[in-house]
């Protein structure tokens, strides 16, 4: 979308606005699979700006919180000390849609339109939705790959998706649609008394698999095919480590001249980019993304605590933590893809409030969301969550037909259930265990200060080393599989309105080359995207980032070591980061 034609909608006021959608009059306003099935139907739905009624009480049988799925749940993030708190505390509703706020860009600037959906009027009896019937799987393929036939099709749906912006009411429309990421994800939504954020915790891969569902489903019904899925932009292989051709198409519906021009034409992604250039072979840069990839899905993320991100019930602070995936490479895309260079605030996959104004923001997430199906295919004790807390949060949207749903994180678990699956492409990540070293044996830990000297850190301005005990060493093979061994930062603190990035290694010391990943001894990066955190009006995030070191002590020959070195080196942002404490824990998986 060019930015000549990017307009503003208005605010919602106090007038009363009310609009009549009829679905009969319109062949691809009908629900795809009612029309494939059974013929037409008629279907009209009312919306207002304002609406009287309070939202409806949710779900009041829900299942009660039984306190070894807490722990499970959890994989021990937050302790046995914080059980009973946790055991009585419950799911996050879906948001009051009539108490809708201004979301923020950043402290003191404000999104110059409202995010806000247009409220139904019958809000207290919003019912859940179900599926409908499908005939076969839509089958969602790598965009790299794609044929015309199927471009021209995406293309056609998402400008009739664009010409519905005509009604700047219209939930169906493309800028309503971009304006829900705005919404859950830059402060316009309370629940609990507290902003609500779907990213930074365990909601973060539910709430998006629901968003692009329905995405999906009203672009199918525009142009009348209930089989049309949403391309996957797949930056985990190499064939698809670059924008996909069809959306660097100027002129096209797909295009939006909002992004980093010098990232176009077939430019190599780099899956760790934390904003600035790296001046580092193609082929490195692939051999990291590989690297990076296995960390994230296979090293760091044994357990589901580690893959999805941190607990977030309903009455605790948003953005408690992030998993592996969100952080890298979801982060780091939308920093390389987002206009940084021309844009203020990085619009527009730079910047959550305006990332949906970017068809690529849906490619790039339908690949996110793959990877929630291929860690679960890794084995091991990769999982879905069991804590009711989390499968029983809800969100709300609007379907093809315009009717408002409230959904439940537990009806997506399965995406073949809802009605979609992935073309398989080789995922070459899986076997790329970095396997070389940068040091020879044992790095001389007497040497490096320990790590009681070295923190509390005031700035992370400059690559810093140093030691730390273990817990435990020498462990079985049965105590492995029982516990994990987590090396945790605790208190990150900086700017949640800056680029943030710094990587960890173990058993090296400060003058690691850190442009080459590929090594045995990288554990790890943290990255944090520009966004808007909780209450918080000078904007000082604080997080706590863990790593699972289990694997990597045994690659680099440390499991029988009482003490290890690790190695931050900062990439962006550093000398607004400090860091209360380190330290190695042992937890449940």
């Amino acid at each position: 979308m060019s930015s000549s034609s990017t307009t503003t909608l208005p605010l919602c006021t106090n007038k009363s606005l009310s609009s009549s959608f009829t679905t009969n009059n319109s062949s691809f306003l009908s629900k795809p699979s009612q029309l494939f099935l059974h013929g037409r139907r008629n279907q009209s739905f009312k919306v207002s700006c304002n609406a009287n009624n309070n939202v409806g009480e949710h779900d009041k049988n829900l299942d009660a919180v039984d306190r070894r799925n807490v722990l499970l749940g959890l994989g021990g993030l937050y302790g046995a000390a914080n059980l009973a708190p946790l055991a009585s505390a419950s799911p996050i509703p879906p948001p009051d849609l009539k108490s809708c706020g201004v979301a923020h860009v950043k402290e003191g600037v404000d999104v110059s339109y409202s995010c806000c959906p247009p409220v139904p009027d019958d809000i207290d009896s919003v019912p859940y939705y179900k599926f409908p019937p499908m005939t076969k799987l839509r089958i969602r393929p790598p965009a790299h790959a794609a044929d015309e036939e199927y471009v021209a099709k995406y293309q056609l749906a998402t400008s009739r998706m664009r010409e519905l912006d005509k009604d700047s009411f219209d939930p169906l429309g493309f800028k309503q649609q971009a304006n829900i990421h705005c919404a859950y994800c830059n402060g316009a939504y309370k629940v609990g008394g507290k902003e609500l954020q779907v990213h930074f915790s365990w909601l973060f891969f539910p709430f998006h698999r629901w968003y692009l569902y329905f995405y999906e489903r009203i672009l199918g019904s525009l142009i009348n095919d209930p089989t049309f899925a949403l391309p996957y932009w797949n930056w985990d292989h190499p064939k698809g480590m670059r924008i996909p051709p069809m959306f660097d198409r100027e002129g096209s519906s797909l295009y939006d001249d909002k992004r980093n021009q010098n990232h176009r034409n077939g430019t190599i992604i780099d899956l760790g980019h934390f904003g600035k250039e790296v001046d580092t072979p193609q082929l490195q840069i692939m051999t990291n993304n590989l690297t990076l990839m296995y960390r994230q899905m296979v090293t760091n993320a044994p357990c589901p605590s580690q893959f999805f991100g941190a607990a977030y019930p309903l009455g605790t602070e948003p953005s408690p933590g992030m998993g592996t995936i969100e952080n890298i490479p979801h982060t780091p895309v939308h920093i390389w893809t987002g206009d940084t260079p021309r844009q203020k605030n990085g619009e527009n996959m730079g910047n959550f409030y305006s990332a949906g104004l970017d068809p690529l923001f849906y490619c790039h997430h339908t690949n996110v969301d793959r990877m929630w199906d291929e860690w679960k295919l890794i084995g091991g004790k990769r999982r879905d969550l069991s804590n009711k807390d989390w499968l029983n949060s809800e969100f709300f949207f609007y379907d093809e037909n315009r009717n408002p749903y409230r959904v439940k994180v537990r009806d997506s678990l399965d995406s073949k259930k809802m009605g979609f699956s992935y073309a398989p492409m080789p995922t070459p990540w899986r076997n790329f265990k970095p396997i070389r070293k940068t040091t020879a044996g044992k790095l001389n830990t007497a040497s490096i200060a320990p790590v009681t000297k070295v923190f509390p850190l005031a700035k992370l301005d400059r690559a810093i080393s140093f030691s730390i005990t273990r817990p435990a060493s020498s462990r079985t093979t049965q105590e492995k599989n029982e516990q994990e061994e987590i090396l945790t930062f605790n208190k990150i603190a900086y700017d949640d309105t800056q680029y943030v990035r710094f990587d960890v290694f173990l058993n090296v010391d400060k003058t690691v080359n850190a442009d080459e990943l590929d090594k045995a001894e990288f554990a790890g990066s943290y990255t944090s995207l520009p966004h808007v955190h909780g209450n918080n009006t000078n904007h000082v995030t604080s997080v706590t980032f863990t790593l699972a070191i289990t694997e990597l002590l045994e690659d680099i020959g440390l499991e029988d070591e009482d003490t290890i070195a690790v190695t931050l080196v900062p990439k962006v942002g550093g000398e607004g980061v400090s860091i209360e404490s380190v330290e190695i824990k042992l937890e449940d998986c």
